[in-house]
């Protein structure tokens, strides 16, 4: 494939504004380290929005993902296989839950999420039918459909795409006085980011989440926690959550679920919220395929030990050392949450687009936000030497 000549179609169909100087096809993956077409390397600071989580192409995976596809008839759940059962009863067994619905992106775990909430509400709380209200938080991404960003905060996201469904509740996140305003008798769930992904790493207020879980509990409202971004070892626990010892009704999981190798997402609640559901109420033709389930199972069973996220832990101390060392004239802020973080460029130098452009140059890849911030989030197999390496490309790019 001609790198040229396909960033030319990509620009025609997306705007070259939109496009992201990322080698267009990533041959073969070793470590924290991509290869393109044209053989040469990147150090990977982006891992697919924190969908690579076990390095790429990670041996277990891949087995994992070759065992079952020289067993396979057909990818879809329409024929029940031996993949789903032990995928479902670790990851249940891995949240704390009773019960998972497999799907197959973030997006459609948080619409199902939406959906089990408003049933739950009717049925279980007693709300009247069609006055449900889910509270979410401003600086949200929970994903791309049209209810999605119907409440999303971010103009780039919504215009255009409306009319957009009503029944959201957006307050500043990190406020626990806001949220408590916000709830009423016909609130059924409030909806959130235990970090901030796409809005730069945000990490709330120290009590905030266990304060949003006590507001919760004294008003009979559901607990969605969208981990999609955040869970799975990211954060140096297995879920964010657990930053405070906060357990949520319900888990949205994706991304480092399918370990960069498949799609796959899933809803994880105890019965008496998944219960809701009912045979013909809710579906999906993929979800919980034979291939995506035994990578998951795999996926599960490398977090069980704790390992990945100790790991992010003691890296993620790391990386918040190597950070600190940045020209601080040029930096406004640093957040470091486990293996993941933001930093905020000063108003007058390059912007985030420009850093990233510049690091991808330099051999490193990795991702802007909202013009002003750069988004690191490597692979958790990286090396303490490749973590220098990132760093010093990064400090070079803010130069210029």
């Amino acid at each position: 494939m001609n790198r040229s000549s396909n960033l030319t179609d990509l620009e025609e169909q997306y705007g070259a504004h939109n496009y992201h100087p990322l080698p267009v096809v990533l041959a073969e993956g070793d470590g924290a380290w991509v290869t393109d077409t044209e053989g040469r390397r990147y150090l990977d600071w982006l891992a697919a929005y924190s969908a690579v989580n076990f390095g790429h192409r990670n041996p277990r995976l891949v087995a994992a993902a070759h065992a079952q596809l020289d067993r396979l008839t057909l990818a879809s759940r329409a024929f029940r296989t031996d993949a789903l059962g032990p995928f479902l009863s670790g990851l249940a067994e891995l949240c704390g839950k009773d019960a998972v619905l497999p799907m197959n992106t973030g997006a459609e775990a948080v619409e199902t999420a939406i959906k089990a909430a408003r049933k739950w509400g009717y049925t279980r709380k007693g709300v009247a039918e069609g006055k449900a209200r889910i509270v979410v938080f401003d600086g949200n991404f929970h994903g791309r459909t049209t209810t999605i960003v119907g409440f999303s905060s971010d103009e780039d996201s919504r215009a255009g795409f409306g009319p957009f469904a009503p029944g959201f509740d957006s307050v500043p996140y990190g406020d626990i006085e806001a949220l408590e305003a916000a709830i009423g008798p016909d609130t059924v769930a409030v909806l959130v980011e235990p970090v901030q992904g796409e809005a730069g790493v945000i990490v709330p207020p120290a009590g905030w989440l266990a304060g949003v879980r006590g507001l919760c509990d004294d008003n009979n409202v559901l607990m969605i926690a969208d981990e999609i971004q955040s869970g799975l070892g990211r954060t140096g626990y297995t879920f964010a959550c657990e930053r405070e010892q906060v357990v949520p009704d319900v888990y949205l999981l994706g991304k480092a679920l399918g370990g960069g190798i498949l799609a796959i997402s899933a809803v994880a609640a105890d019965r008496e919220v998944m219960d809701v559901f009912t045979p013909g109420t809710h579906g999906s033709t993929f979800g919980g395929n034979p291939l995506a389930a035994a990578v998951g199972s795999e996926v599960v069973a490398m977090l069980a030990t704790g390992e990945w996220q100790r790991r992010a832990r003691d890296l993620g101390k790391y990386l918040e050392g190597a950070l600190a060392g940045l020209d601080g004239s040029r930096i406004d802020a640093i957040r470091v949450c486990g293996l993941w973080a933001g930093v905020d460029l000063a108003e007058g130098g390059p912007t985030a687009r420009e850093v990233c452009e510049r690091m991808a140059a330099k051999g490193v890849l990795c991702k802007e936000t909202h013009q002003r911030t750069v988004r690191i989030a490597p692979p958790l197999v990286i090396e303490p030497t490749e973590i220098d390496l990132g760093v010093a490309a990064l400090a070079e790019a803010i130069k210029g």
